[in-house]
């Protein structure tokens, strides 16, 4: 006697397209939705102060190391740090700083080489350079970083150390 056996297209289950295509219009999807959401400004001026921190640490050690001061300065569209021999101004209520000679700009150096805020135009209060020197105890000074509505403080504390808040 034969078995009858049941192999008809009633079966359950998808075929190997049908998954393929579900899976292509989830993909689809997924990259709209990612392409639509805007990047947090305020995440973005957190991402740039904490880079400037560690920049600032890197020239701070590179100061200790040469001896020749280092000087950072910053504008709406980014910042950059320069070292030379600095002579700083008085009689003024912003100090200036101007230099006696050339100055290196470390434009080949990867971690000192001038660079540009991501979330640009960003406002530095108070404006100004700030000199790094070899001194390892030194006066704590704080920077404002802003951009629209949002602000982040850069500071350094008396031992040296930068910070983020």
């Amino acid at each position: 006697m034969q078995r009858a056996t049941h192999h008809g297209r009633g079966e359950g289950g998808f075929s190997l397209i049908e998954l393929m295509i579900v899976l292509v219009i989830v993909g689809i999807a997924t990259a709209a939705i990612s392409l639509g959401i805007a990047p947090d400004p305020a995440q973005e001026l957190r991402r740039d102060a904490r880079e400037l921190v560690r920049h600032l640490a890197v020239a701070q050690n590179e100061v200790r190391v040469d001896g020749r001061v280092i000087a950072w300065q910053a504008d709406a569209d980014g910042y950059r740090f320069a070292r030379g021999t600095w002579v700083q101004g008085a009689g003024s209520a912003i100090p200036s700083v101007t230099t006696l000679g050339a100055l290196d700009t470390f434009a080949a150096d990867d971690e000192l080489r001038p660079r540009g805020w991501r979330v640009a135009p960003v406002e530095v209060v108070p404006a100004g350079p700030v000199v790094l020197t070899s001194e390892p105890v030194g006066a704590s000074w704080q920077r404002e970083l802003r951009h629209g509505a949002v602000t982040v403080t850069v500071t350094r504390d008396a031992s040296g150390a930068f910070h983020v808040r």
